[in-house]
């Protein structure tokens, strides 16, 4: 069996080279010459999340909140950055770097892993495989360093820390070879870091002068390896297995128009979403799919590409449905000198079943589904808008169901627990009143609610609710309900908070929850 190598791709600049890219200048040049710092949003204001050349040389840090970068560096120019995008990139150039070996896995947020076990020999050797890979990234206008070694802590040690375009070969001593790296090529947390500095530990080869058992003693209580130098040290030497989670591409439906002539007016383009919205319909029936987010691309004849995105409630192939919705998000379309390109993309889908004849299905048809009815509201109102009650892992009434997003995937099925017919109205937060009661444990027989007293005439009851004591502190105390109906017809859910003598608190206390129709 050939020894397994892995070759580690570190993308030193990547946020800032995606920025660069996406405004087209060039490294070093226009905009990308002067100090510029990408940031995030936090609860303290503005921090930077990463920095080009010119900004670095300025004091600029990754890490520090802006104004106190503007105050080394006033004419430091900060844009929002962009980390959900640059983690999709990242998946891509994953996928992409399969070009050279059988399996890549993310590196987040800036690198990538490659299985390039006995594949070498197909580029010419190691050294030649890391030139290719050099190559390709700068052409495809991203700064690289990359490593090959035995492990991915090595490959990533090598990579961040060693000389450019390190190989480690098979029967290199890893231990020495890695011995003058700094501890940060173990990929510690930066607290951990700084109790290493502190110790005096500063490179990887002085580990190796302090006991295993001294490690392990400081360190026993560190369950993440990121938290534990001696896990990484038998992860970078091989001593013990590093699970890594491959990237697998999936291919996305995709139909597409290309048209003999550009077309510019309403009807023809409906026409044509006609059209692929049936050719779709047939990709997914295939992979047995239905579709939950699609994207529309149109491509006028002065190359500006115009992009519509569809999401929807429930996964669906219904080509009218999907037709219907995607005509109220055209109407602001700019065909421009005329439209010469139209594509469809399922990227987000979600198993179907072939087997469609039920009622959901007719009443989808018919435009009178409740999925069909989310999609509309939330096309002209936004998908925030638009909000569906879910049922809750709790047997707690109040904790039972919540509220998410309409267009949010459906979580697990967590069927409350429902001994009895609960009301169908709780009120928002459960109200105190007044009991009157023969015995401290006997049944209710009349109550004050809202100023108004209630005389009980049938009452059931009690429920029994335990609470939940993996949440709640150990002086929580027991409900009994009671379903009750007063001398008016009207009925309501009560329950009486903790059992007299049950050395929780003092007396029982009563509440109103909720109203039976």
């Amino acid at each position: 069996m050939a020894p397994r190598r892995i070759l580690s791709i570190w993308l030193a600049a990547f946020a800032i080279d995606r920025w660069r890219l996406a405004e087209g200048c060039a490294r070093g040049e226009g905009a990308d010459a002067q100090p510029l710092a990408l940031i995030t949003e936090t609860a303290h204001g503005p921090r930077i999340q990463s920095t080009n050349f010119a900004a670095r040389n300025a004091g600029a840090r990754i890490g520090i909140m802006l104004a106190d970068a503007r105050t080394l560096c006033p004419s430091i120019v900060a844009v929002p950055g962009d980390p959900a995008g640059d983690l999709a990139e990242l998946e891509r150039l994953a996928a992409w770097a399969m070009r050279w070996g059988p399996w890549s896995a993310l590196d987040p947020p800036d690198g990538l892993l490659v299985d390039v076990t006995a594949v070498a020999h197909l580029f010419g050797g190691e050294a030649k495989l890391l030139a290719d890979v050099y190559n390709a990234f700068e052409t495809r206008g991203f700064a690289v360093r990359a490593a090959i070694a035995p492990t991915a802590g090595a490959a990533w040690a090598l990579a961040h820390y060693g000389p450019e375009r390190s190989i480690l070969a098979p029967q290199d001593d890893m231990e020495a070879r890695l011995s003058d790296l700094p501890v940060a090529a173990l990929r510690l947390d930066d607290d951990v870091l700084t109790v290493l500095r502190r110790l005096g530990l500063k490179r990887l080869g002085e580990l190796g002068t302090v006991g295993r058992d001294a490690l392990h003693r400081r360190f026993r209580n560190r369950k993440s390896p990121a938290a534990n130098p001696l896990v990484r040290m038998d992860q970078l030497l091989g001593r013990v297995p590093e699970p890594l989670l491959p990237v697998v591409p999936q291919q996305v439906p995709l139909v597409q128009r290309r048209l003999m002539e550009p077309i510019r007016h309403r009807a023809l383009l409906d026409t044509v979403l006609g059209d692929l919205a049936a050719d779709m319909v047939r990709e997914l029936e295939g992979a047995g799919q239905g579709a939950r987010r699609l994207d529309l691309g149109l491509w006028r004849v002065n190359g500006e590409v115009a992009v519509k995105t569809l999401e929807l409630a429930a996964a669906t192939r219904d080509a009218a449905h999907i037709v219907r919705l995607f005509g109220e998000k055209l109407g602001d379309i700019d065909a421009g000198f005329g439209i010469e390109l139209v594509r469809l993309r399922a990227s987000w889908a979600e198993p179907l079943p072939a087997n469609q004849a039920d009622i959901e299905a007719a009443a989808e048809r018919h435009g009178t589904s409740l999925a069909a009815f989310v999609d509309r509201l939330t096309t002209r109102l936004g998908p925030k808008a638009v909000r569906r009650p879910v049922l809750k892992g709790s047997h707690l009434p109040e904790r039972s169901q919540g509220w998410q997003p309409a267009l949010d995937p459906e979580l697990p099925s967590q069927e409350s627990l429902r001994f009895h017919a609960r009301p169908l109205k709780l009120l928002d937060r459960a109200e105190t009143i007044a009991v009157l009661y023969a015995t401290p444990d006997g049944l209710p027989q009349r109550f004050r609610w809202r100023g108004e007293v209630h005389e009980i005439a049938r009452v059931e009851g009690p429920e029994r609710i335990a609470p939940e004591w993996w949440r709640e502190r150990g002086t929580a105390r027991l409900r009994d309900y009671y379903r009750i109906e007063d001398d008016a017809g009207r009925r309501y859910w009560i329950y009486r908070y903790g059992i007299a003598g049950d050395g929780r608190g003092g007396a029982p206390e009563w509440f109103l929850q909720g109203l039976y129709a």
